[in-house]
């Protein structure tokens, strides 16, 4: 549990101390609870506003207590961002890593309820726009980024990368590099969370979360080939491609476009 970064005095216990009225015990209790709803507070403004935008002051007001309550628990907004960050998304890793190591049921069976959990847990909470905020705000505040991806993607590329291998031992999945394999089975969750993020309020065609995850399941385990072509790899990877062909066409154009027209003789 979380308290205050010093105390002002000795902790000690000299002589028994006097029974509390009713007033006093519930003032202890708000004050005991005053960290958790600084967190609160604070990540409901950082998802709205972001990082930059977000201040202690606000967030003491969101919550209810003077700005220097704040430095009582958080020496300053990079620590309580990153209690938010732990507090919200960490222990969701923590249990899904209990969840891999003593699942007893099937591999793919066990991707599902990751895949479904996170989501459940992450993506289509609040907790989903630190994620937003992050990409968002890595370029001017390369600590915090730096600590997401210590704190979070990594561990969670980890968890992703213990599934695969359970996979192979057991024979269910074929064998293929962790990397980019967790990058490609979590990626599609992002842009989910990110779509709902950015376009849930707007007029726009729907994405149903849990179909979308049943299908990225089906794809990631089943692929999307059938019948001969299942069997048939592709050719090796080599150039030119028809895309390298029409970026050459469409900068000729440009190039044309832009050209000063050619003068004509009198």
């Amino acid at each position: 549990m979380l308290r205050p970064r010093a105390l002002p005095f000795p902790h000690t216990v000299t002589a028994a101390l006097p029974k509390k009225d009713p007033d006093t015990r519930r003032w202890s209790r708000r004050k005991a609870a005053r960290p958790q709803e600084l967190v609160a507070a604070a990540l409901d403004l950082f998802v709205e506003r972001g990082y930059a935008a977000t201040r202690l002051e606000d967030v003491a007001a969101a919550a209810g207590v003077s700005k220097g309550t704040v430095y009582l628990y958080f020496a300053n907004k990079e620590e309580l961002f990153k209690t938010v960050v732990r507090e919200n998304m960490v222990p969701a890793l923590v249990r899904g890593t209990d969840l891999v190591d003593r699942y007893e049921g099937s591999t793919p069976e066990l991707l599902r309820e990751l895949l479904l959990g996170w989501w459940g847990l992450i993506g289509a909470t609040p907790v989903a726009g630190l994620t937003k905020l992050i990409m968002a705000e890595s370029h001017n505040f390369p600590d915090i980024a730096q600590f997401y991806q210590d704190e979070v993607m990594g561990p969670g590329d980890e968890l992703f990368a213990r599934v695969l291998a359970r996979g192979v031992a057991r024979g269910e999945f074929r064998a293929a590099p962790a990397n980019p394999t967790t990058t490609l089975i979590c990626a599609p969750l992002v842009f989910l969370m990110l779509w709902r993020s950015a376009f849930g309020q707007l007029d726009c065609r729907v994405i149903d979360p849990e179909a979308f995850v049943d299908q990225l399941l089906q794809v990631l385990l089943f692929g999307l080939t059938t019948g001969p072509s299942r069997d048939m790899p592709l050719p090796p990877v080599q150039g030119p491609y028809i895309w390298e062909r029409i970026r050459d066409e469409l900068l000729a154009e440009r190039a044309a476009d832009l050209a000063p027209p050619a003068e004509t003789g009198r």
